[in-house]
């Protein structure tokens, strides 16, 4: 049997607390989750099989504090062994508060790349260490039960040299070791590189990896840290985050089950569309149309594709969503339908018996109006308008007979 790194425990989801940075929640005038809405995001997330789950650190505000004692009880009598991680930076008031406030799990992170140490805590390469080193090793004699990830922050702008000088400070005493593309710069090469180089030097720590989509690679990358030996992936629903986001967690369980289907067999993939759309049930806001877990991701406008589908779905359908939750295929009547649609929507839900000859006949007239279609009249009623000059009759059968295969939106 051949070797395989593949070593993959599942996801730190990271919705409750990079997902409330997202611009998304000021696109939609939200700003930060509700309580409520804190709730039914975590308790899809443990529905889903998510066991790792990542909230701001206490300190950044009463609120994101109080919420996360409800939000504590509320997750573990969802399941116990569920654990709730605190992103604190190595600041004794991040820390002191998370403890207080009863977290299984400290991400501890501090900036080594030049940009930090010259700009955000201005401290050199051996003031970091000697900071990481005395926090993490007090910590672990304080709190020997306590999981501790320690990352990097910006790990692929930072001299592996450095990355190494700090972790070996704390390699005995961490149960993980983060590897953050803080800024999404990171390509496949440079991360099947760096979680090898770093598997190779720390092989019984586990590895943490949180993959930005400023270059649109977060799901590539997710996927190739996984094939090389990275052990957790950050994720999000939607992929919400800072800037342009990170990886997508039912996109990476959808390209998962395609490869490796045995790492997602312990997920309740079915989950997955409902979570999405809980989340845009918060946001009052459409599933991105490049989430691949989506009704749109099932949905076909062209004549060319609509026809076929009508024929057999599988043409322009290679994979299969249902089991993701999404149960629905749309055909959208619009300027680009052909006959066949027209013909099976004025058939199959308007009852018409038109034959195929007045449906191309009809097509025709239909196709000089699209100049008309907009936001103030649709493209059914003008179908249905051009309808008006012919004299079809009704088919006998009822439509709650009939058997629909497909659901067409206005």
């Amino acid at each position: 049997m051949a070797y395989s790194p593949i070593n993959f425990k599942g996801f730190i989801d990271t919705t409750l607390r990079d997902g409330q940075q997202s611009p998304l929640l000021f696109d939609t005038y939200t700003y930060r989750f509700t309580l409520e809405d804190k709730m039914m995001i975590l308790k899809g997330l443990i529905e889903l099989g998510v066991h790792n789950i990542e909230f701001f650190s206490p300190v950044v505000s009463d609120s994101e504090r109080e919420d996360f004692i409800e939000l504590k009880e509320y997750a573990k009598a969802q399941n116990p062994s569920v654990r709730l991680l605190a992103h604190c930076r190595c600041h004794p008031a991040d820390i002191n508060q998370a403890l207080e406030a009863g977290f299984d799990g400290l991400n501890l992170y501090i900036g080594v790349a030049p940009h930090s140490q010259n700009h955000t805590h201005g401290m050199p390469i051996s003031d970091i260490i000697s900071t990481v080193r005395n926090t993490i090793k007090t910590l672990r004699n304080e709190h020997p039960h306590l999981y501790l990830r320690f990352s990097g922050e910006d790990c692929f702008r930072t001299k592996l040299g450095d990355v190494y000088k700090v972790y070996d400070e704390v390699a005995g005493y961490v149960n993980t070791f983060g590897m953050p593309d803080t800024v999404g710069i990171a390509t496949p090469e440079l991360v099947r590189k760096r979680v090898r180089a770093l598997k190779k030097r720390y092989p019984y720590v586990d590895l943490e990896c949180h993959f930005h989509n400023d270059r649109g690679l977060s799901i590539i990358n997710s996927i190739t840290a996984i094939e090389n030996g990275a052990t957790y992936i950050d994720t999000s629903v939607w992929g919400m985050a800072e800037r342009s986001g990170i990886t997508s967690i039912t996109a990476l369980l959808f390209n998962l089950s395609q490869d490796h289907p045995e790492l997602v067999e312990e997920f309740n993939l079915e989950v997955c569309y409902p979570l999405n759309v809980l989340m845009g049930s918060i946001l009052k806001y459409h599933v991105p149309y490049n989430e691949p877990v989506s009704v749109t991701n099932r949905t076909h406008t062209a004549g060319v594709h609509q026809k076929a589908v009508l024929s057999n779905k599988i043409v322009y359908e290679a994979m299969n969503l249902r089991r993701f939750g999404v149960t629905k295929n749309q055909l959208l009547l619009g300027p680009l339908s052909g006959w066949n649609l027209i013909y099976y929507y004025l058939r199959e839900f308007k009852n018409y018996n038109i034959s195929k000859d007045q449906a191309k006949e009809i097509t025709i007239y239909f196709k000089r109006q699209i100049g008309r279609i907009g936001r103030l009249q649709n493209p059914e009623s003008i179908l249905l308008e051009i309808l008006e000059n012919y004299s079809l009759d009704k088919l006998p059968i009822q439509s709650t007979a009939l058997r629909a295969r497909f659901e067409l939106l206005t």
